[in-house]
């Protein structure tokens, strides 16, 4: 085991689990975990564990689920650890008394190369806007978000037609890499960091809700496709299919463009070939995959079998 640091990590979703894992492999002393309360939801009320308190139990490993972060029940059980570091991945903001307790400091691996897309959604929003390389940055976290000095970058190509899930696994895959080296770093007292320069215009991050992940259908043949495969798989953009009768919330999962010339109306939808299009100002929209609401998802020729006749409806 690697005595020479003693490490409290933070962390929720299978993201992090992943990170954890890593260092756990590489024989990082992880004295305790921490991460959100169990929660009831959906229809049953079930209770929900969140991914990385699951692992946590499953090695046990000490396992902290505080409701508040300053509380001073949290607070002492924390200081008794007297970690060396503290590790945060895909958490909650951290207040200054606990960022602050550990001797070697917090540090927080992001999912972008910072100072872009500071914020909650990095791998959606560098999709959406078409960006060509992204990567990760672990930092020491201080008062703001996403602002802290940089220890570690580490960079990798966006595939032209990359979703935002394929994209997460392989900076889930690259964070591991860059944790545990810069646990290594530290370990050794060989961290460097340095001042995060101003963040570049339209390269936030913002969080994801129903209001902006709405399909934008003025926009560019382009900005859509970028648009549909940022939000693939989670939370999935979305539109409405209407008639003069009804209107219907809908899924759009997985789409294609195509800039040809076409004689259907913007907006309109419509069957050719078998395939299910959108009409746009520069060319055709292919929806290939798509989920009515409260429906199982679909490929198009499925949701063509089913839907019945298509020629008056259209996108909105």
């Amino acid at each position: 085991m690697n005595k020479s640091l003693k490490i409290v990590f933070f962390g929720t979703p299978d993201f992090a689990v992943h990170i954890l894992q890593a260092i756990l492999e590489q024989k990082f002393q992880v004295s305790a975990v921490v991460s959100a309360p169990d929660k009831s939801a959906g229809r049953g009320r079930k209770i929900h564990t969140p991914a990385v308190a699951k692992f946590a139990k499953a090695h046990n490993l000490a396992l902290l689920q505080p409701e508040k972060l300053k509380s001073k029940e949290f607070l002492k059980a924390l200081e008794e650890f007297q970690a060396d570091v503290f590790v945060v991945v895909a958490f909650r903001k951290l207040p200054r008394a606990v960022w602050q307790m550990p001797k070697k400091g917090t540090f927080n691996l992001h999912a972008s190369l910072l100072p872009d897309y500071r914020g909650a959604a990095p791998i959606n929003w560098a999709i959406i806007n078409g960006e060509k390389t992204t990567g990760v940055t672990t930092f020491f976290i201080d008062e703001n978000i996403d602002t802290g000095q940089i220890i570690l970058q580490k960079k990798c190509a966006i595939s032209p037609d990359e979703t935002a899930g394929e994209l997460h696994d392989k900076l889930m895959e690259l964070g591991a890499e860059t944790t545990v080296e810069t646990l290594q770093l530290m370990s050794k007292d060989g961290v460097n960091p340095a001042q995060q320069s101003k963040p570049k215009l339209n390269k936030d991050a913002p969080k994801l809700f129903k209001e902006n992940t709405k399909i934008q259908w003025q926009d560019s043949l382009e900005s859509i496709f970028n648009f549909v495969r940022g939000l693939n798989p989670y939370p999935t953009a979305w539109t409405y299919f209407k008639n003069e009768n009804e209107k219907k919330y809908v899924k759009i999962i997985k789409v294609q463009i195509q800039h040809t010339p076409h004689s259907h109306k913007i907006g309109d939808l419509f069957i050719e070939n078998a395939k299910l299009g959108v009409g746009h100002r520069n060319g055709i929209i292919w929806v290939e995959e798509l989920q009515m609401e409260g429906k199982k998802q679909l490929k198009a020729q499925d949701f063509i079998n089913g839907f019945g006749d298509l020629t008056t409806w259209r996108v909105d």
